[in-house]
Formats: C-alpha cells, structure tokens, sequence
C-alpha cells in the first residue's frame, strides 16, 4: 500500500472519517489507530514506508518539536502528510509544523458528525450511510449492522490489551458495507466480551446517580488529579474509574485495571514496575509493568486497602517521584499516569490501626468519591437490568419482571444483580418471581434484614455453615483465599459451600 490512514482512539467519529477516507482510496490504504502521543515516534520510525499518510482526528498537541523534526525528514523523502481534523492549530503550530503538512478542514470542530460531513465533501463521498455511526448517542435503528458497538469494543480492546488489529478491521468493515453476517468469528468473540467486561456505563436516572455523572464530569477534566473511589462490593467502582477515564483529556491513552489482592504479594513489585530478563527464577523474558503500560494513560488499582505495607511504600516512591526501576534493572523510568483507586474498607480505620500508611493514604486521598450501593437507589434497578437485558436478547423487561427484581435489597449491589440475570440466562427462565424467590433463599446469609440471634438461624447444620461461609466470601470481596485464612479451612473446603 502506498498511503496509510492513522486514526485517534477517542471519539467514534474519528473511526467513522477514516473509514471515509478509506472509502474513498477504494479501499486501497493501510489503516492505524495512533495517539498523539505516540505520533512523532511512530513517524520517524516507520513513517517513511508509505507515500502519503493521513492523520484523522489527530491532535498535533504531542511532542511538537519531534513531531516538526519527524514531518522534515518525511518531506525530505518525499511522503506527503496530511492533516484532517476541526481542531485549531496553535500559533506554534502554523509556524513550525503547518508548512510540513497538507492542511485539510482546518476549522468546523468534530462533534455531530461535522467532520465525517467535512471529509465527504472534501473527497466528494456519501456519507449518508456511515454518517449515524459519527453521532454518539443516535439511536441507530435495528435492521443497521451495529458498528456502533463494533467500533466501541475495538477501542476496548485497544485500550485494555493494546490489540490494535480490532480497531483498524472495523474501520475496514464500515468503509466496506460488509454486513453483520460475513464478520469474522474473532470480531464476533471480541464484541460478545464487550458485552460481558467492556460496556462500563452507568445506566440509572435516579438523583444519586445524577449526581455520581456530575462528580465524574468534574473529576475528568483534571487529568492529574489522583481519586479515592470507596463503595461496596459489586457497586460498580471499576466502572466509574473507566468513565473518568474516558471522559478525560487522557482517553486516547490506555486503561489498565488491576486487583490488588489477586495477586501474590511477593510479585506485586514485578507486576506494578516490570522486570528485566533473569531478575528471579521464572523471569526469561524483559515484561513491562502496569505502570510502564498505562504510561499516559490511567491505572485503576481495585482493593487497595489490601496491599500489604512493603508493596505501599513501592507505591509511595513511584507517587512521589514519578519514576521507578524495573525488577533486576539498573535505569530509572519515567511515567506520567493517573492514579485512580479504590475499596470496600475503611481506610482511616486500617491507618489507625497500623495496616495502611498515613503518607500513602493522603496521596491517595486527593479527590474522594463514593458511590452508592443498589438499595440506595432501587429506582435504577429496573432501568440497569432492563439494560442488561436488551443487550443480550434485543428485546426489554415486562413490567412483571421488572416488578420481581426490584422487590430485593441486592446486598452484592449490581454485581449480584447482574448474576441474578445470568441465570436466568442459564436456565432458561423468564418467570422471574420464582427466580427471585429461588435466589433469596440461597442467598438468605447476606441479608441485612436477616438477624443474627440463635432464634433467626437456620436449623441444619450445614445450611448454618453454608451461610456463613457465604458471608465471609462477601466479606472478603470474593477472595477466595482470604475469606479462607480468615476461616481456618481449605480453599478447596470454601468452593465446597459457595
């Protein structure tokens, strides 16, 4: 190919543009997700590979001077770059870098689909059949192919693993009209784990969850600013961690999310900052940390309350200092990262009590957010489950089901929620009043409502251990070897009574 499209990662727009221009080349383009980040070095690497390259919905708000330095070398060689986009360039920017580029919709912004109308026009493209997929919250009629969620679970993808290859075949897939049926089967296994990990969004218009959005708009628009998340199990913190995120001037950058209490502690130093090949037994290859990998980006750190003392004053250093040096290595590294975080505990409790740092927790505890757990805002049970289930089968609740859901508590918040309609999924069933019934008796240890006086509980044995075995699990967010340290049994036993 002698033209490549390199495209942002951060709008649905930006996709649907290149797809555009790709449509208009005749399909006959290489195609890339880039940052602006990453820009300038990816130019002067590889740059030269191609005679024309496009950047789409690419700020020139990087590196400016490598990036002037990378465009001079490409003009030398002959390889046009053109720029695409609404954004405005800065005074530096027309001085130092607008004569090295072809300049092409140098005004109009990028919202509403304005600039995939700018580049139809421009290459004289109808537009009229991608054009809905440029809006982010059109309702897109169901008999369309839904490339909404296609290109959605691509930016995922890229975002989370840094697979790449997703992003650039959806945009192949829209430029090309190439209908639901004919995806591949690895496009169709990538958006069924969309559904199930990645459409983090916050379904509810209840007043509490009004105002948890306004919290997250606010908190975005500072990129630096560290956040303390604090919520019960199952209430969605990792979900508001990715919307800040995404709602940030990071969001072109990764997200990477990690589970501090998932992990060994004696490799949590490996895991946060990487190692170098042969710094321990097992170490056969140089891997990046999640710091390394998030750079630029965000990284949300779950359970922090259960990172054992050694590992937060790694922490520490890394927040103070903003550099660190990878297991076995003898250069520092330099990162720039968000830092988002978040538990079920309390921590100035565990401060208190000598199990968490004073100094780490006030770096942590820059912006506090708490989110609300499900009966605080039962309201919202309908319209999350409602969700849920429209994006599984393409059809809603009846009132009559919606009406059985929200008769609980849902102590496990949304998360137990969701498990509700699981296995309503599993076994088939849509009769969900005896399903209900079905799961408070299983789950009749995690009430609030249920006491805890001899009189309340329940006669056998082994239902008696079962619950309380249950309550612990919960207690314990789900870990299964702590919850069994704290019972003095077996894992194995555990999983016996969960």
């Amino acid at each position: 190919m002698n033209s490549l499209i390199l495209t942002g990662w951060g709008w649905k727009e930006y996709a649907v543009a290149a797809a555009v221009v790709l449509k208009a080349l005749d399909g006959k383009a290489d195609v890339r997700g880039m940052s602006k980040r990453h820009l300038p070095e990816f130019l002067s690497a590889e740059g030269a590979k191609w005679k024309r390259i496009y950047l789409v919905g690419i700020s020139l708000g990087g590196d400016e001077k490598l990036l002037a330095e990378a465009l001079k070398d490409l003009c030398k060689k002959k390889v046009e770059v053109v720029w695409i986009s609404g954004l405005q360039m800065s005074d530096s920017q027309k001085r130092d870098i607008a004569p090295l580029l072809k300049v092409m919709l140098f005004e109009g912004g990028y919202f509403n689909g304005s600039l995939v109308k700018a580049v139809g026009k421009a290459f004289k493209v109808d537009v009229s059949d991608v054009l809905p997929f440029a809006i982010e919250k059109n309702k897109i009629p169901k008999s369309v192919p839904p490339y909404h969620e296609l290109i959605s679970a691509a930016m995922y993808v890229h975002r989370c693993y840094q697979d790449e290859r997703p992003y650039e075949m959806a945009i192949q897939y829209l430029a090309s009209g190439i209908a639901e049926c004919a995806w591949s089967p690895e496009m169709r296994k990538l958006i069924d784990h969309y559904r199930q990990y990645g459409n983090r969004e916050l379904v509810g218009s209840g007043a509490q969850m009004k105002e948890l959005r306004g919290y997250i708009e606010r908190i975005a628009a500072h990129p630096e600013a560290r956040v303390l998340i604090f919520g019960e199990s199952g209430t969605g913190k990792e979900t508001v961690a990715s919307q800040i995120h995404t709602r940030s001037p990071r969001r072109n950058e990764p997200f990477f999310a990690f589970n501090c209490a998932s992990v060994n502690p004696e490799l949590l130093e490996s895991r946060f900052f990487g190692h170098e090949k042969g710094a321990f037994t097992g170490a056969n290859e140089q891997r990046q940390g999640l710091f390394e990998l998030a750079d630029g980006g965000t990284l949300f750190l779950d359970e922090i309350g259960e990172l054992p003392l050694e590992a937060q004053g790694l922490l520490l250093r890394v927040l103070e200092e903003g550099r660190f040096m990878r297991v076995g290595g003898t250069e520092e590294i330099e990162v720039d990262v968000r830092l988002i975080t978040a538990t079920n505990r309390n921590l100035p409790a565990r401060v208190r009590e000598g199990k968490f740092r004073e100094d780490l927790f006030m770096r942590l505890n820059v912006i506090q957010l708490r989110i609300p757990p499900l009966r605080e805002h039962k309201e919202d049970i309908r319209a999350i489950a409602d969700n849920w289930w429209f994006n599984k089968f393409r059809k809603h609740l009846t009132d009559e089901q919606a009406a059985a859901l929200m008769d609980y508590d849902y102590p496990g918040n949304v998360r137990e929620l969701l498990n509700v309609l699981e296995r309503a999924v599993v076994f088939k069933t849509e009769d969900f009043a005896k399903l209900m019934v079905e799961h408070r008796q299983m789950n009749a240890g995690l009430q609030d409502e249920v006491s805890d006086s001899p009189a309340a509980a329940p006669d056998e044995l082994d239902v008696a251990i079962r619950q309380h075995v249950r309550r612990v699990y919960a207690k314990y967010g789900e870990n299964v070897s702590k919850a069994a340290a704290a019972l003095k049994i077996t894992r194995n036993t555990l999983r016996k009574y969960l």
